[in-house]
């Protein structure tokens, strides 16, 4: 008897630790129920006035990561438009570059069936991620189907070129999704040369190493390297997503473009 006792009180410990008391939340990646998603840096209160006063879209700051598997927001966001667009079933067979792999997304890639799955970085921080410039892949053209950059235009010197580039590479009709933090309320996106030091990059674009603040023209901006905009809205697609228990953003859009034309070199 005490060791069917013992065996369950480690059981109930373990379901504690999974499902902590008054877990209020769901991590839809790894599966786990937690009290709350920790803040960005204080969140929203303490985000830079940029960020605030042009109620800059993007991450969501007050529910940005999971205490349990360290994910952020848009990886959960991203993950949740992947799977009710039906997104991993449609990338069977199909070749993905990839930017700025997400760790807590790349074993749901790995399970899609892929044919290739090329994972990408300027500055590759793990084994199995190639070094490669998004402004200058050296990829031959209308080698992938999909490509995914996911919160890394923003970081670009030359986003234009970037984005002819992945036009480039993508096959007529290949899907290119393009996360990035924008705002509503900034009629054009704004970027100055001037603007090089980290402080004023935080104080004017809303962090340290971004290069440019996008305005409402993002969508023509991506539109004119060569793709059509098939941008989907939350609640089109997520509207019966609870985003508070999620903790993801229901002002972030789902940045889907589609390669058309001939592409060829930039």
């Amino acid at each position: 008897m005490g060791g069917m006792l013992n065996a369950l009180r480690q059981k109930a410990r373990r379901l504690g630790a999974r499902i902590p008391l008054g877990a209020q939340r769901s991590c839809c990646l790894c599966g786990a129920r937690v009290r709350r998603f920790l803040p960005y840096r204080g969140g929203w209160r303490e985000a830079p006035v940029v960020v605030r006063t042009l109620q800059v879209v993007g991450s969501d700051l007050d529910h940005f990561s999971c205490p349990a598997c360290g994910c952020h927001d848009r990886e959960r966001h991203l993950w949740l438009y992947l799977d009710r667009l039906a997104l991993f079933a449609k990338m069977r067979g199909m070749a993905l570059l990839h930017f700025a792999p997400e760790v807590a997304l790349t074993p749901f890639f790995a399970r899609a069936g892929l044919s290739r799955h090329m994972q990408a970085d300027l500055f590759p921080v793990r084994e199995g991620i190639e070094k490669i410039d998004m402004q200058a892949t050296g990829l031959p053209d209308a080698s992938f189907d999909f490509v995914i950059a996911n919160h890394v235009l923003e970081h670009v010197d030359d986003d234009l070129h970037a984005l002819r580039e992945l036009r480039r590479v993508l096959k007529p009709g290949g899907s290119a999704i393009l996360q990035t933090p924008y705002s509503e309320v900034l009629e054009h996106t704004f970027s100055d040369p001037g603007i090089h030091s980290p402080e004023q990059r935080l104080h004017l674009y809303g962090q340290e190493d971004h290069v440019r603040l996008y305005g409402r023209d993002i969508f023509a901006r991506f539109a004119s390297a060569g793709f059509a905009a098939r941008v989907v809205q939350h609640e089109e697609v997520l509207g019966a997503v609870d985003p508070v228990l999620h903790g993801v953003n229901p002002r972030e859009p789902l940045f889907l473009f589609e390669a058309i034309g001939g592409g060829g070199a930039t």
